[in-house]
Formats: structure tokens, C-alpha cells, sequence
């Protein structure tokens, strides 16, 4: 049976609204495929920077009408010239960003650090992305999907797990450490059941917003059959943070921080709350640093160091899947809404209200999951 030449897809006009059109399914050229998309979620960044209004200039500014959804995952249904590695019916997610390939970032395997103004494109923001049911991909973009996990596990991996995994890498988690996770939104809880994975013995968040702390209390880590909390405790944001994050470590503080929220008090709390010696990740995007950052005070006497962290790398995300599908892990859990791609609006409105852990837009059996 031959693909359809034609489809309907969901693009953001930057008025916190959805709209729909029909999109023609191009030729395939050399070294790309022709996805079935399964899932796409949703990221706070769509959100920030295209849902709610267009702040991206230049090369990384949102093309008009381009399909969203830079975090999806699917299946391959057709090849064209040159491709080396993937055939018909291989499960994969894409890598968000597709790069030029030769530049310095491309050969580390950090597309998204690509400095080609002409070849740097998101998927989801300058070509075609996830919410429509066929994606056009170039093979260099796409990661193996482990038959363990589902579509819904590999599209979060796409962005928003890779990234988390990526910050956590970079400062190091194990079972010498206690955590703290502030902003507990899908990056947040991502943090959360990941430093879990890695080990990590006393995890602690911080959220603003009620509903969400609810779902950090009541949210489940599932491995295998067994089942764990993915917090040891969990507080409402306040002034007090600082000294009710070091009561829960015997008054030294936390030896990481994973900073998710991009709020300029939280991570203040975060680098204030963590120990001598510790390290702080900073992934959430915008925002500021808080008038009261004091450096000699807050980390440099404390000999403290400080990340930054952004997406993450190919070989890494290829090893995060894989690390998932051993640890029989599914970042799925996270999920608490799914929607049909003719109810993308109402899955982009309740996303941009915080009122959820991550939404989908489904299609075939991960719809009906």
C-alpha cells in the first residue's frame, strides 16, 4: 500500500491558538525517510517561544505554518536514495535538531549547537515536525527505538529526557548524593525519576504551582514490577526553602541541584542550598539570576561549581535509551493526558496552564494506550 500524498498537520500562529492545513508529502530525497509518527509531546519551550507568541530571531525563529512538534517519535514507512542504517518498519526517535554535519558542535554530536545559519533547522520550528501523521527525516537525525519502550517513552527522549540526562551527566549522580530538583514540571519530574535510576538516595523538589505538587507526591517510579516514590519530599516554594532543604540533609545542604524552572528565585535557592563542594545544573530555559546572588558568598567560598546545560548530544541520547530499556523504565509514566491530532488545541492550551505532567499528541496504538 503506497503512503498518501497528502496530510493534515497542526501549526502554532503564535496567539496561544492551534490551526490545521493540508501539507504535501514531498519526494523523498537523498539520505531521508518517511516517518509514521506515533507521539509527539509537548515542551515548555513550544510553549514559550511559539505557542504563546514568536520570540525566535533570525535562523532559530519559528517558520510560519511549519508543522510543530520537535519531540517526536515513529516508525519508518519509507526510504529514499542513500540511506545506509534504517529500513521499512524500524521504530525511532528523532533527534530535534538537524545540523549541518560538519561543523565542530555537529561532529561532538551537539546538532543543536550547529553553526551553519543555512543547514541548523529544528524539527517543529524552521521544517516539519511531529504533529501530523507522517514526518519527513534525514537519517543522520534518528536514534534506534528498543522494542521494550514505547513510542510514547522515545518521544519524550527526543527533547526532554535527553536534556535532563545530559545536565545530570555533566554534574554526576549516584548514591553518594542527595538531590534537590526545583520546578517540578515535566523537566523537573524527568530529573526526578532519572536521579533515581542513577541512584541517588534523598531527593527533594520544589514547585510553585499546587497541581503539580500533587503530582510529584502521588507520582509513582515504576521499574520492572517494583514501584517507588520519585520524591523523598516535596515543598511548596517559599522564602524558607534554603533552610527546609537543609533540616532534610542534617543542616549541610544538598550535594547537586538540578535547577528546572528558569525562576530567578529558585535558582537562587538552588545554589544556595547546595553544600560545599557541590555542583548545580542550570537546564531550565529563560529567566534571570536573583539581585541577592552574591558570588564570593554563594559559591566561590564554598568552592561550588556551577552548569550550564542545552539538549543534549546523538551517542548520548542513543545510550539513554538503551540505559531505559535496561532498567525497564518508561518515561511514559509521565504522561497524564493524551489527545488525538484533531484535539491538538486542547492538548497545547492545558500544557501552557501547568496543570499536568506531560501531554501528548497520540496516533494509532499510542492513542489508544
Amino acid at each position: 500500500m503506497s503512503e498518501p500524498k497528502k496530510m493534515i498537520g497542526a501549526y502554532l500562529p503564535g496567539d496561544s491558538s492551534v490551526a490545521f492545513k493540508e501539507y504535501a508529502i514531498p519526494e523523498l530525497k537523498h539520505g531521508e525517510v518517511l516517518l509514521r509518527t506515533k507521539a509527539s509531546t509537548i515542551c515548555g519551550s513550544d510553549i514559550r517561544c511559539i505557542y504563546n507568541e514568536h520570540l525566535g530571531k533570525g535562523p532559530e525563529a519559528y517558520q510560519q505554518e511549519m508543522v510543530a512538534g520537535h519531540e517526536p517519535a515513529g516508525q519508518v514507512v519509507a526510504c529514499g536514495p542513500g540511506i545506509r542504517e534504517f529500513k521499512a518498519g524500524d521504530r525511532v526517535v528523532i533527534y530535534h535538531i538537524s545540523g549541518c554535519g560538519v561543523c565542530n558542535d555537529c561532529r561532538r554530536g551537539y546538532q543543536i549547537s550547529c553553526t551553519s545559519e543555512e543547514y541548523r533547522k529544528a524539527y517543529g520550528w524552521q521544517r516539519h515536525g511531529g504533529m501530523a501523521p507522517y514526518i519527513v527525516a534525514e537519517e543522520k537525525d534518528l536514534v534506534h527505538l528498543p522494542d521494550s519502550l514505547t513510542y510514547a517513552d522515545g518521544a519524550q527522549v527526543a527533547c526532554g529526557f535527553g536534556t535532563v540526562y545530559e545536565g545530570l551527566e555533566k554534574i554526576g549522580i549516584s548514591g553518594n548524593d542527595a538531590v534537590l530538583i526545583t520546578g517540578l514540571g515535566p523537566v523537573g519530574l524527568a530529573a526526578a525519576m532519572l536521579c533515581r535510576c542513577l541512584g541517588a538516595k534523598n531527593i527533594i523538589g520544589i514547585e510553585a504551582m499546587p497541581e503539580r505538587i500533587e503530582i510529584a507526591r502521588e507520582l509513582p517510579l515504576r521499574k520492572g514490577d517494583a514501584s517507588f516514590k520519585l520524591f523523598d519530599s516535596v515543598l511548596a516554594a517559599g522564602p524558607d526553602n534554603e533552610a527546609e532543604v537543609r533540616a532534610l540533609t542534617g543542616g549541610h545542604g544538598v550535594e547537586r541541584a538540578v535547577e528546572c524552572s528558569a525562576h530567578h528565585e529558585a535558582r537562587l535557592t538552588a545554589i544556595q542550598a547546595t553544600r560545599k563542594w557541590g555542583k548545580i545544573v542550570l537546564i531550565g530555559e529563560g529567566g534571570t539570576l536573583s539581585a541577592d546572588f552574591a558570588p564570593s558568598r554563594d559559591m566561590i567560598h564554598d568552592q561550588k561549581t556551577l552548569y550550564g546545560s542545552w539538549v543534549t548530544n546523538l551517542w548520548r541520547m542513543d545510550e539513554l535509551l538503551e540505559r531505559l530499556a535496561r532498567w525497564e523504565v518508561h518515561p511514559e509514566d509521565l504522561i497524564t493526558h493524551r489527545f488525538g491530532l484533531e484535539d491538538a488545541a486542547k492538548a497545547y492550551e492545558l500544557m501552557a496552564s501547568g496543570k499536568c505532567g506531560k501531554v501528548a499528541v497520540c496516533f494509532d496504538e499510542e492513542l489508544e494506550a
